[in-house]
């Protein structure tokens, strides 16, 4: 009778803490340091190797245009003739071919070739900057996927530890009722198995809960062990903009279509330049000359540098520069037609993710409650066996972890988004 009663009263109390474990999530620890998501966001922005890098290299190409479009450095002759002699100076005062000198010359390119490739590389910085900006949207997007991964890491991690506890209750419920005959023993080794397939299920994300980690300290150019806090909890919201918004400010704001324009513009002054190759550059030259006892001589030159293999150079490189041109214009139509496919792709993720998380939180889940609270009833009355309670116990774990994958997948989805059309869309307050 001992038994019986001890078994009865450790039911009830198992019961209801199943039932008070259903409707209850693990919540944090008062007062417990979390990571924010925006503060990692500013860090990695600042920090990161490779936003500081593209940084740099558009800091670096915006020097160009200046030194392109700057005239090429003069030259300054000096010298001598002689005569009878070589040595320096021989003749000079009694020979008029004996001279010391010199000669100062300035090459010209020919007018509009300079404004041309100080433009050429404007548009290259131009798209250097386009660059950089890619470079942050994508690395934060990296880092808003690691951090919305750990947390749904952390959020199954809690509740797999929370059901498998009860589970243990369970089996040495099971083991108690076994031991005086009221269970059979398929029982015990249903719970076994179940507990055990938690165990492998948490071994698996707590070990994605770490690459994530190591992922994040990467991406924000931290120690390989600098401590970091668990992510804040879940708190997704309906994406505001529809997918007719999301393409037109793609088409607006992306830094990939932005750049693709610039090197089609930069293509186009290519292209001009090339034409104006047909046209000769010239250098003027002028220089002073001691006789000594003689007259000084002057000297003034125009050297024209001839474009007289034409046929071979210049109209080969009119005709590269054209074949550029069609190039940058199909690379921007097949970015163009990419984007709108994963923008409409993530976009769809999106909602089909929201749809399930609302799905499985408003419905599935409270469906599966009742299901579970329905069998506990009838197992407490014997009309229900261990296993029925047991299966639609695991349905509701099962679903818990649906919810937080689908949460995690729609976070997902408007980082990626976020990265595409350059609006920000989560994490950046």
């Amino acid at each position: 009778m001992t038994i019986h009663a001890t078994t009865r009263h450790s039911r009830v109390a198992l019961l209801a803490c199943l039932w008070v474990a259903v409707f209850l999530t693990a919540g944090a620890a008062a007062g417990e340091e979390r990571s924010s998501l925006g503060q990692m966001v500013r860090e990695a922005l600042r920090n990161n190797p490779e936003i500081v890098a593209a940084q740099k290299r558009y800091e670096a190409a915006r020097q160009v245009p200046a030194q392109a479009g700057a005239l090429p450095d003069p030259m300054l002759s000096l010298g001598y003739a002689s005569t009878g002699s070589p040595r320096p100076f021989a003749g000079l005062g009694t020979d008029p071919v004996a001279n010391a000198g010199a000669m100062f010359s300035q090459e010209f390119p020919f007018p509009g070739k300079r404004g041309l490739r100080s433009g050429i590389a404007t548009k290259e910085s131009q798209a250097e900057f386009d660059q950089y900006q890619q470079v942050q949207l994508t690395v934060l997007a990296r880092l808003k996927q690691a951090y919305f991964q750990r947390q749904r890491d952390y959020a199954s991690i809690a509740t797999l530890e929370r059901n498998r506890d009860l589970l243990r209750k369970f089996l040495r419920i099971s083991e108690a009722r076994y031991s005086v005959g009221q269970t059979p023993q398929q029982d015990i080794f249903k719970a076994q198995t179940q507990i055990s397939i938690l165990e492998t299920r948490l071994a698996r994300l707590e070990q994605d809960r770490e690459s994530r980690a190591a992922e994040i300290r990467s991406i924000l150019n931290r120690a390989p062990d600098a401590p970091l806090p668990p992510p804040e909890e879940a708190r997704p919201k309906p994406l505001a903009h529809t997918l007719e918004e999301l393409t037109a400010q793609a088409r607006e704001n992306s830094p990939v279509l932005s750049r693709d324009q610039r090197m089609i513009e930069r293509a186009q002054l290519a292209a001009d330049l090339a034409r104006k190759e047909y046209y000769p550059d010239f250098t003027l030259s002028g220089g002073y000359f001691n006789m000594g006892r003689m007259p000084d001589m002057y000297e003034f030159r125009v050297d024209f540098k001839l474009p007289l293999y034409f046929w071979k150079k210049q109209r080969a490189g009119v005709a590269q520069r054209a074949q550029e041109v069609t190039a940058a214009r199909r690379a921007l139509e097949a970015t163009s037609q990419d984007l709108a496919f994963r923008i409409k792709d993530d976009y769809l993720m999106a909602q089909t993710s929201f749809r399930l998380m609302e799905l499985y939180g408003k419905t599935v889940i409270p469906q599966a409650s009742l299901a579970l609270e329905s069998s506990l009833a009838s197992y407490q009355t014997g009309a229900a066996d261990f296993l029925t309670v047991l299966t639609n116990f695991m349905t509701i774990i099962e679903y818990e972890l649906n919810y937080q994958e689908e949460t995690a997948g729609y976070q997902q989805a408007l980082s990626r988004l976020e990265a595409m059309t350059g609006t920000p869309l989560v994490g950046n307050e």
